[in-house]
C-alpha cells in the first residue's frame, strides 16, 4: 500500500531518499542524480498537442479532438499519438498515417511552446535539486529537437546536464533502455538515480531499469488516476522534492551513524 511521506516523525530508517514509498520497499542506495520527464511533469503541453493535432486533422478533413481525449493518448511518442488519434477518426493506418505524421510534425514545429505552460513549483524544484548537488537529465518520448526547443523556450534547459528524446535511443519508455542509457550518461547506477515522471509509462520504465520512481499527481497518466500506479512515491508539486529528499537522506545518515556505534 502506498502512503504519503509526512515531513518528519515516524520515518522508517531508509538509506535512500524518496518523497513517499511503499512500506515493503527496500532501497539500498542514496539518490545521486535525477531523470525528469517533460510532458505532464515539467510542462503542461496539452495545448500544443491540441493545436498541432487539430491542424493536421483539419488538413486531412477530419474532426478535431479534445484535450481530454489527447490526455489519454500522450506519453508514448509522436508515432503512437498520431496513430491513436487517427484510429479515433477511423483513418486507415497507411498510407494516411504517413501524410498525417508529416503534417503533424510541421504543425508542431511551428507552435512548439506557444500553447504550453510550466507547472507551478517546477522551477523551484529544479533549483532545489540542483542545490542538493544532484545532476539532472530530462528524458522524454517527445522527439529530441522538439524537447530541446521547448525547454529552451520555457527557460528550463540550463537545469539539465543531458536531454534525451524519443528518437535518441533504439526504443522508447516504457522500455528500460532510455533510462539505462541516461544513467550511463549521468555516470550513476540505476539504483542511485531517481526517475521523476507523471505516468505508468515512466513508472514501468523505472521499474524495469531498476530506478526508484516518484510521480507527480498533476500529470496526464493516460487519463487514469496516478494513485493506482506502482511507484515509490507521489508528489503534488516538484517544489516538494528537494526538502523531502534532504530530510530523508538526513534521517538515513543519522540511522547509519547509530548503527556504526552499535
Amino acid at each position: 500500500m502506498q502512503t504519503r511521506m509526512r515531513p518528519a516523525l515516524g520515518l522508517q530508517a531508509c538509506s535512500m531518499a524518496v518523497v513517499m514509498y511503499h512500506s515493503s520497499a527496500s532501497f539500498p542506495s542514496p539518490v545521486q542524480a535525477c531523470i525528469v520527464d517533460l510532458d505532464g511533469t515539467l510542462v503542461n503541453t496539452l495545448g500544443d498537442f491540441g493545436a498541432a493535432l487539430n491542424d493536421m486533422l483539419l488538413c486531412i478533413g477530419r474532426a478535431p479532438v479534445t484535450q481530454t481525449q489527447i490526455a489519454r493518448l500522450v506519453g508514448k511518442g509522436s508515432e503512437h499519438l498520431i496513430q491513436s488519434v487517427l484510429a479515433l477518426q477511423g483513418v486507415p493506418p497507411a498510407p494516411g498515417a504517413d501524410r498525417a505524421y508529416r503534417l503533424y510534425q510541421s504543425a508542431y514545429q511551428r507552435i512548439n511552446g506557444s500553447h504550453s505552460e510550466v507547472y507551478p513549483g517546477v522551477v523551484e524544484g529544479l533549483q532545489g535539486l540542483r542545490g542538493l548537488g544532484l545532476p539532472l537529465a530530462c528524458l522524454t518520448n517527445k522527439p529530441l529537437g522538439f524537447a530541446q526547443a521547448l525547454l529552451q523556450a520555457k527557460g528550463l534547459n540550463a537545469y539539465f546536464l543531458h536531454v534525451f528524446g524519443g528518437d535518441s535511443f533504439a526504443r522508447k519508455k516504457p522500455d528500460p533502455l532510455p533510462l539505462l542509457e541516461t544513467c550511463r550518461a549521468l555516470g550513476t547506477l540505476p539504483a542511485n538515480t531517481l526517475m521523476v515522471g507523471d505516468s505508468s509509462n515512466d513508472a514501468a520504465a523505472a521499474r524495469a531499469a531498476g530506478c526508484p520512481v516518484v510521480l507527480m499527481t498533476y500529470g496526464y497518466n493516460h487519463g487514469e488516476p496516478v494513485s493506482g500506479v506502482d511507484a515509490d512515491g507521489l508528489a503534488d508539486a516538484m517544489a516538494e522534492l528537494p526538502a523531502r529528499l534532504h530530510m530523508a537522506q538526513a534521517v538515513a545518515s543519522a540511522d547509519a551513524s547509530k548503527e556504526s556505534l552499535t
